[in-house]
């Protein structure tokens, strides 16, 4: 007999090498009762070789700023999550291996699944706080759209539609991936939030992103990218910040 096929799928990002955040993500996922595994992170400080989709001269001047390894290395790992989403064809909850999860996660995460047509990309997470607009009440969640950039990537769920959208829009790399989840001029996608958060984080250095308190990009920098950008809206039939 067939067992019942699942109605989601749990990855959680993390090293291979990092086996006290592994200990960790174990003992915070006994919590739950929702089957979940790992999903090995491809770690950016050992690539030999940046991707094909990373052009890093192009991100210098769009971006006013250089990716580091690991920031690319955290955007192939969620790329390598929405694949595995598109694969097995189900909603998949991404975790990043510094997520702390709220008693009322779970009940939280059912109510979502009670209710697939209100959503099909919710945010989790965020690390900084923004207004919002209330979209729809769900059993016990308030389902919300953030009026800003929360920024942070540590959880989301998201059905194989919106990860087949990712993939296609990541065929060039040049931003951190949580600012790529926000970036609604590229990908078109609705991002919405359940709020308060249902997963908050553990505040400690993340191994898989090691991305730095960046300075405002001001002087000829700014210039440079300011005309690279109208320049590539202009010329680009795909371009990297696009307005609407």
């Amino acid at each position: 007999m067939n067992s019942p096929r699942p109605l989601i799928q749990i990855l959680v990002i993390s090293l291979a090498r990092s086996l006290d955040r592994r200990v960790k993500v174990q003992q915070e996922m006994k919590k739950i009762s929702i089957p979940w595994e790992f999903l090995d992170a491809i770690d950016g400080s050992s690539l030999k070789q940046p991707p094909v989709e990373y052009k890093a001269k192009k991100v210098k001047r769009l971006q006013g700023y250089f990716l580091t390894p690991n920031e690319i290395g955290c955007y192939l790992s969620h790329k390598e999550a929405w694949k595995r989403c598109v694969k097995e064809n189900i909603p998949t909850l991404v975790l990043e291996d510094d997520f702390i999860l709220s008693p009322d996660f779970e009940s939280a995460l059912a109510a979502l699944l009670n209710f697939p047509s209100a959503w099909s990309f919710v945010r989790l997470q965020g690390l900084y706080e923004v207004p919002f607009r209330p979209i729809e009440t769900l059993n016990n969640i308030q389902l919300v759209r953030n009026i800003g950039d929360a920024v942070g990537a540590t959880a989301y769920l998201l059905k194989p539609e919106v990860a087949q959208t990712l993939i296609e829009a990541s065929s060039d790399i040049y931003e951190p991936v949580d600012h790529f989840l926000e970036h609604y001029q590229k990908h078109g996608l609705d991002f919405l939030a359940v709020r308060p958060y249902p997963v908050d984080i553990t505040r400690v250095q993340s191994t898989i992103d090691d991305r730095p308190e960046r300075t405002p990009v001001k002087g000829y920098t700014k210039l440079v990218r300011s005309i690279s950008r109208t320049l590539d809206r202009c010329f680009s039939t795909s371009p990297w910040f696009p307005k609407h």
